[in-house]
């Protein structure tokens, strides 16, 4: 069973950043590819970014490439989102996500756990 605990969300302005974390339990951290995802009011969950479990392999949606990075640190067992030039359609609530058979996917249906998420609300 993995746990995961995303925090670091928060009211910001337009062209503000924020530093999203997502702390995850168990020993297999490591080993995981993981995602981060997004869901604004009234609209479907999507995909944000991911990353392989080495770090050497991350994915990006368009609407944030350039924008977002994701990290990890696996020592921590933590993944990190940084986002900067925030736009209002960012304001989501923010999910990160653990893909145990270590394949690399933006599909939501592949991720095995989730956390609760995290609301960014990015104001004008």
């Amino acid at each position: 069973q993995v746990q995961l605990v995303e925090s670091g969300g928060g009211l910001v302005q337009v062209g503000g950043s924020l530093r999203l974390s997502c702390a995850a339990s168990g020993r297999s951290f490591s080993s995981y590819t993981m995602g981060w995802f997004r869901q604004a009011p009234g609209k479907e969950r999507e995909f944000v970014a991911t990353i392989s479990w080495s770090g050497g392999r991350t994915y990006y949606a368009d609407s944030v490439k350039g924008r977002f990075t994701i990290s990890r640190d696996n020592a921590k067992n933590t993944v990190y989102l940084q986002m900067n030039s925030l736009k209002s359609e960012d304001t989501a609530v923010y999910y990160c996500a653990a893909e145990t058979s270590a394949w690399v996917t933006s599909r939501l249906s592949d991720y095995d756990y989730w956390g609760r998420g995290t609301q960014v609300t990015v104001s004008s």
